[in-house]
Parts: structure tokens; sequence; C-alpha cells
């Protein structure tokens, strides 16, 4: 296994590993509950409940469950959890959790927990898979937080439900429907890789006595 610090375990899952936008799992809620920011922010919140409790429960039991039977124990686990985030979101929130539907449910199938749990929890501290969860989770809470804003505001023309570009603004009616998902996180993913290729492409620049500055990037023939 890698060594890694515990910063690391925390800030991989937020950006450099982020389950949406780098890895491309969870992308079953991402693109179907993501129409609003209040729904958005519900699912992301659940999904962050059940990572961090599985991994707790995991890495605390890693000992005592068979391996032999530890996919099947994972998974009863994450069910637990997510039983208890519907019934939470039911009593609080009754017309989001209408709205989420069978995609509460579908948490407990999610890749990303799952796989947290048999590639990390379950190999190290009870702290160190927390911090792990914890960055993980707030990645896809992050994620679903900006594709949920994209729609919410170019498909409605508000924001939480609030009007936010004028009442002369003509709705984006795609942006709340499936297709509008799949054309968010296309773009959003575009946005990230010219990110990415413009900060490659910045010269490396190397210090030198008596504050001479000189590229190390080599000309092009």
């Amino acid at each position: 296994m890698k060594t890694t610090t515990g910063r690391e375990d925390l800030l991989r899952g937020v950006w450099r590993e982020n389950p949406v936008l780098v890895q491309l799992l969870g992308l079953c809620p991402a693109l179907a509950v993501t129409n609003t920011v209040a729904n958005s922010l519900a699912m992301g919140l659940a999904t962050f409940f059940v990572l961090m409790g599985s991994s707790l429960l995991v890495s605390s039991l890693k000992g005592v469950i068979p391996h032999e039977v530890r996919i099947s124990a994972y998974i009863l686990i994450i069910a637990t959890f997510v039983t208890i985030a519907d019934m939470v979101l039911a009593a609080v929130v009754p017309d989001i959790h209408k709205a989420l539907g069978a995609f509460i449910a579908l948490i407990v199938v999610n890749c990303m927990i799952l796989g947290r749990q048999e590639a990390f929890a379950s190999k190290r501290p009870v702290g160190r898979a927390l911090l792990d969860a914890a960055g993980t989770g707030v990645g896809f809470v992050v994620a679903m937080l900006l594709m949920g804003t994209v729609r919410e505001v170019l498909g409605n023309g508000s924001l939480l439900g609030v009007p936010v570009l004028g009442s002369g603004y003509e709705p984006w009616v795609v942006m709340i429907l499936p297709p509008g998902g799949f054309f968010t996180l296309g773009f959003i993913l575009l946005g990230f890789a010219w990110w990415r290729g413009r900060a490659e492409e910045r010269p490396a620049v190397r210090e030198w006595p008596h504050g001479v500055r000189t590229s190390t990037r080599k000309e092009a023939a």
C-alpha cells in the first residue's frame, strides 16, 4: 500500500481524485437528480453520511469480518446507513425525498462507496478511513452542487427557487431534463481538461542567484 499522510487522504478525493469529475464514479445520481440545487445538496449529504458511517464500521470491524464474505458484509453495512438516510430525508424534507425517489436506495450500489471500503477503509485505521471518506464525500458534494447550480440557473433561471436571471430570461428547459445532465457534465469535464492543459503548458521557472529567472521549458524546434 502506498504511504500517504492524513492531509493527502483528506484532500485527494476533493480535487485530484474527485469521484465524479476525475474518476467518473457515482454518475447515476449526478446525472439524474442534479436538476435543482436542493436535490443535489440532499443527495450529496446523504451520500456523505453513508460514506462516513460505512467507513467507520468497516475500518473498526476489519479484523472481525471474514475475508471470504467481506463484500457482502460491506454491502449490508452500507445498506444500513442508506436506510437511516432514507428515513431521515423522508421525515425532514418529504418533498425532496419524493423528488429523489429510488435514487436514495441506489446509494447502496454506488461503486464509489463500495470501492472506498474495499480499497481503503478495510486496510487503514479508523482515523485515516474517516479522513479519506470525508475527502471523497466533500468532493462528491462539490461536484453535485456544481452540476445542480448550472442546471437550475440555466433550466429555471433560479437558484434554490429564487429567480436570479430576471423575468425576461427564457429558460433552457433541456437543462432540467435528463439530456441536460449529460450536457452539463460534458461541458464541466471539457472546462477542467482545458484548465489542466493550460496549467501543463505554463513554463517551469527556475530561480537563480541575483534574481535571474530562466524558463526550463524546451523551445520548440
